[in-house]
């Protein structure tokens, strides 16, 4: 029978604090794979509950072919009230199964891994879309979250150079918080502002847990600005439509009222989306100089289960998993 191993939360979170230098570029190779056809990412499926419309679990299945092949899903929840409570409002569980015989060979916690694979791709859409620079003036975070630190630690990690900071969030005990993270990182000064403030950043980072637009006209971003909208609901269709915008695989990201989605029910179709990621690092997609350009990653579960093998397969060679015996009944 096959093994079955289960890893540690503190195990994953010392592998990834090893090997953060890493996660951006694994990835990339992870995008590029899912551009040349080489996964199977089906859509997530939401499960959502009428008496709780802000909550919602979701279930992520993909299988990632050729190097590094892998199959499983990540099953993530988000309970926005828990942080009320002092507890993250997201929690989740990777499975990983065995490719030959279907056999669950490895459970993981996942929000670790989902926080840190968000963090990468939105490092990396912001390197690609700012003209393969790690340079700007300054930078925004709405939403001083989990997933802002996580950014804000990679940002750090692939060596930005950033003039200033702004954190701009409802909660200034969050916002506060993140400002001293930032200057602990010595990523760049910060300090915390309005979000008129922070929309005017040469970087600006969505990472909230806005359920509708409210970024809307007469709101607007210049021309040259990026715009990282990992939470994908901030935008307005009438201010994504004035913006160049790729995504990580458009017909993922045209569900759930995401702002391109959002944007493609305003307008009938989808030719203001103008690629993917991955077909920008590839020179397929062109950018005009003369707009904002807008990254809304929906985010893939091939992503997440990359990486949960490479740390898998990091513990295993560490003898850092516990193996659970006999957790499959012999016949």
């Amino acid at each position: 029978m096959s093994d079955f191993h289960v890893i540690p939360g503190a195990v994953i979170k010392d592998i990834l604090d090893v090997q953060a230098h890493s996660m951006v570029a694994r990835v990339e190779n992870v995008y590029l794979q899912h551009h040349d056809g080489q996964t199977l990412n089906p859509d997530s499926y939401f499960l959502r509950f009428p008496q709780q419309p802000a909550n919602r679990i979701i279930a992520l299945p993909a299988s990632l072919e050729g190097e590094g092949a892998v199959a499983g899903i990540k099953w993530i929840s988000s309970f926005p009230a828990n942080v009320q409570q002092q507890k993250p409002r997201a929690s989740a569980v990777v499975i990983l199964n065995d490719r030959e015989t279907g056999y669950p060979v490895a459970c993981l916690e996942g929000a670790q891994i989902s926080a840190v694979r968000t963090a990468a791709s939105a490092v990396s859409g912001a390197y690609w879309l700012n003209g393969q620079s790690r340079q700007a003036g300054s930078v925004s975070f709405i939403g001083a979250g989990v997933i802002a630190r996580n950014i804000a630690r990679m940002l750090a990690v692939e060596g930005w150079n950033l003039g200033e900071a702004l954190v701009h969030d409802l909660d200034s005990a969050s916002a506060n918080a993140l400002k001293a993270f930032i200057e602990q990182r010595d990523l760049c000064t910060a300090r915390t502002g309005s979000l008129e403030e922070a929309l005017a950043a040469d970087l600006v980072i969505f990472a909230t847990t806005a359920g509708e637009p409210y970024v809307t006209h007469p709101m607007a971003f210049r021309a040259g600005q990026v715009v990282l909208n990992i939470s994908l609901r901030d935008i307005s269709p009438e201010v994504l439509l004035a913006a160049n915008n790729l995504c990580d695989d458009v017909e993922h990201c045209m569900k759930a009222n995401t702002s391109p989605h959002l944007a493609e029910q305003f307008t009938g179709h989808r030719h203001f989306m103008n690629g993917t990621l991955a077909g920008l690092m590839r020179g397929e997609v062109a950018l005009d100089p003369g707009k904002p350009s807008i990254f809304s990653p929906f985010g893939l579960g091939v992503l997440d289960l990359a990486l949960a093998k490479f740390v898998v397969d990091t513990a295993l060679a560490e003898s850092r998993a516990v193996a659970i015996d006999a957790f499959f009944e012999k016949p």
